[in-house]
């Protein structure tokens, strides 16, 4: 399977939201990553429901939200009413994490689960049979535009071997500094999807940018 990329919207033009996401639709993208903050998990505030609402209205392809978020168990019917394809928590968060999985899916999402830069594999062994996706932070969350914290590709590799090993199906995302300069070493590691964000819309061209970024790897993967 061709690797996906799901722009992130935390980088587009808030003032000319809908344009943005007509930008994505336009172009060679798969998903809207959208990246919900609280301000308490994270110290940035971004987005609530009416705005993700709206995005909706704007979007046919799949929404691919990102819980960055304390107590995610509250909000999952939430997220589901506003038709969120894959819901993604953090493992941090999650005091009883399976049994959070277990409601994203009853939701009729595919439950994702993140992991920050310094979260090890090891912490969502146990729970990697109930996943349809795992999110890798290659950055620290909170903030757009950071810069990638290098190692990520191996932590992507060692959890691929994970998913081969135990036959899963998961897909592996990679979220934060994603661009043209990493994209394809992630996709040779494992990487399913992933995620752009300043890269893209800070481009001169986004939907270019977005091919480029889709093209990345093909062979490697093909």
């Amino acid at each position: 399977m061709a690797h996906l990329i799901a722009p992130s919207l935390l980088a587009a033009d808030f003032a000319h939201l809908a344009n943005d996401v007509a930008m994505v639709e336009r172009s060679s993208a798969d998903w809207h990553h959208i990246d919900v903050m609280d301000g308490l998990f994270v110290p940035n505030i971004s987005y609530g429901m009416p705005v993700i609402a709206a995005i909706g209205r704007h979007a046919s392809k799949p929404l691919d939200v990102h819980l960055m978020i304390e107590q995610p168990d509250r909000y999952i019917q939430h997220f589901a009413d506003l038709n969120a394809a894959v819901l993604t928590v953090h493992v941090e968060a999650c005091t009883h994490l399976h049994r959070t999985l277990a409601a994203i899916r009853e939701a009729g999402m595919k439950a994702g689960v993140a992991l920050n830069p310094h979260t090890p594999l090891h912490s969502i062994e146990e729970v990697l049979g109930n996943l349809d996706l795992v999110c890798i932070m290659s950055v620290n969350p909170g903030f757009g535009g950071q810069k990638f914290i290098e190692g990520t590709a191996d932590k992507v590799c060692r959890l691929s071997a994970l998913r081969k090993e135990g036959q899963h199906e998961f897909l592996i995302e990679v979220d934060g500094g994603v661009g043209r300069q990493n994209a394809a070493s992630l996709v040779d590691a494992g990487a399913d999807v992933l995620v752009a964000g300043s890269s893209v819309f800070k481009a001169e061209d986004p939907e270019a940018e977005v091919a480029v970024l889709k093209a990345a790897g093909t062979a490697l993967v093909q």
